[in-house]
């Protein structure tokens, strides 16, 4: 096993990712000529980026995006007021900081503004997944502003605004319209209906690729909204169950990141909305783990090492660096015994391989749950 030879330091940005679940029924055939797999109750929304973006061109994603100053920023407090104050705006006491490697490099573990009395990370990040839906796919994650009602049942969008192409021109070339778009419409964003759900950073593949610091964020709604691709960063949209992704990235109607994979994967252990909402509410106070995955190169594909694997180590060299090996990816398969590790067969690019795998023996932390192993069978590869 050989370790390349270490690269300059990386350019961080800091983001967030919702994770849109929405009830489906679908409808049975009154006589089926054969039998039917049970309807899953809920449906997550991917959007397919523009083959001209210069990250994940093609990929079908969640929505989100970068954190922006204008998230954080204080002006957002009259907007709560008078019924939401800081620090954390009626979302609960705030989960335990969990422990997690590694330490990153120019990004700062405060908000994004200098001011001390801007809004604190939980909030901000949230604020910018919101926005961000609106801004890739027109959803509004809004609620009238007044008191938050006392249950905790799904939540549901809101009609897009009149003139919607023109406010998200307006918020694309300036985050800080969104607090106007709110103030227009006499909403706050809906940041209580969003529930930690993970964080991934991105794994060093070659210098001078982008990284994130990324925190997915779970929101569960009753029914899917309307969506509207903006057709500049998104060209395309579905509404697909887990086990209809996962058959679309088999056939490669859908080209699917690791991160993307994994969680399709994670939310294939829920039959229905109210069992993924519940779970959701039941550990929301034990907060999330933050995952960066260890590239490691075989002589014939590519597998991303995640905390808890054996192979995987808690070394800061691995910030911008990556593991190779003369070894075929079976061969190391056959070595191991623990595994938290994601699979791609024959490629060192996700966008070419010919299979994919995930392959989980460790127990999950944390009231969470991991994704059932899961392999391709030969006649997809």
């Amino acid at each position: 096993m050989s370790v390349p030879v270490r690269a300059g330091p990386s350019n961080w940005r800091r983001a967030a990712t919702l994770v849109l679940a929405a009830g489906w029924t679908r409808p049975v055939p009154a006589a089926p000529s054969r039998p039917q797999p049970p309807a899953e109750g809920f449906r997550v929304l991917l959007l397919q980026r523009s083959a001209s973006q210069g990250f994940l061109p093609g990929a079908h994603v969640f929505p989100g995006g970068v954190l922006e100053a204008a998230d954080s920023s204080t002006d957002w407090l009259r907007l709560f007021a008078p019924h939401h104050w800081p620090p954390r705006f009626g979302l609960g006491p705030a989960p335990p900081q969990r422990a997690a490697f590694p330490v990153l490099p120019n990004v700062r573990p405060g908000a994004v503004d200098e001011d001390a009395a801007a809004l604190p990370d939980d909030i901000a990040f949230r604020i910018c997944a919101i926005r961000e839906a609106f801004e890739e796919a027109g959803v509004l994650l809004l609620r009238p502003r007044g008191p938050r009602p006392p249950d905790q049942a799904p939540g549901c969008a809101l009609a897009p605004p009149p003139a919607l192409a023109d406010w998200r021109a307006r918020v694309r070339r300036d985050p800080r319209h969104f607090l106007s778009l709110c103030a227009e419409l006499d909403c706050t964003p809906d940041i209580w209906a969003l529930r930690d759900w993970s964080g991934w950073i991105t794994p060093f593949s070659r210098p001078g690729g982008r990284r994130f610091e990324t925190t997915f964020f779970l929101c569960c709604l009753n029914e899917p909204p309307p969506v509207f691709p903006d057709l500049m960063e998104v060209v395309d949209c579905q509404w697909s169950s887990p086990s209809e992704a996962i058959e679309s990235l088999i056939s490669k109607e859908v080209l699917l990141a690791p991160p993307q994979f994994y969680e399709i994967r994670r939310l294939g252990n829920f039959a229905s909305l109210s069992d993924l909402h519940k779970f959701s509410l039941d550990r929301e106070s034990e907060g999330t783990e933050r995952w960066m995955p260890i590239i490691l190169f075989t002589a014939d594909g590519t597998i991303h090492l995640l905390p808890g694997d054996e192979m995987y180590s808690e070394d800061s060299n691995f910030l911008e660096n990556c593991m190779s090996t003369g070894k075929k990816t079976e061969e190391i398969m056959s070595e191991g015994k623990t595994f938290h590790r994601i699979v791609l067969y024959n490629s060192h690019n996700y966008g070419d391989y010919t299979g994919y795998s995930i392959h989980v023996t460790v127990l999950p932390k944390y009231k969470h749950v991991y994704p059932k192993s899961f392999v391709m069978g030969k006649s997809h590869l």
